[in-house]
């Protein structure tokens, strides 16, 4: 989406506009003295928003690492097991 925007709002809403050009991939026109300057577009396309419900499809892509990766759930789970409890109060506060 293209927007208009005068130097002095690019220069005060910067990072906000990078933000913008990055996750939504808008286009901006740098306007001064009412005549476009300058445009600034993402370098590639925006990030895809993705869903929680198409991680478990995403895991499934992903390919199998093998008997090391059997070593190292169990590895996982012999920490989880052994992991030493939290205490119950803060010692901090």
């Amino acid at each position: 989406m293209e927007k208009k925007v005068s130097a002095t709002e690019a220069v005060r809403k910067f990072s906000e506009i990078l933000n913008s050009i990055r996750y939504r991939g808008d286009c901006y026109t740098i306007v001064r003295g009412g005549k476009p300057v300058a445009s600034i577009c993402p370098v590639e396309a925006p990030l895809k928003e993705r869903s929680l419900g198409e991680l478990k499809d995403l895991l499934r892509s992903v390919p199998r690492l093998g008997a090391e990766a059997e070593r190292f759930e169990q590895d996982l789970k012999d920490i989880l097991q052994h992991q030493p409890s939290m205490p119950k109060e803060n010692q901090w506060a």
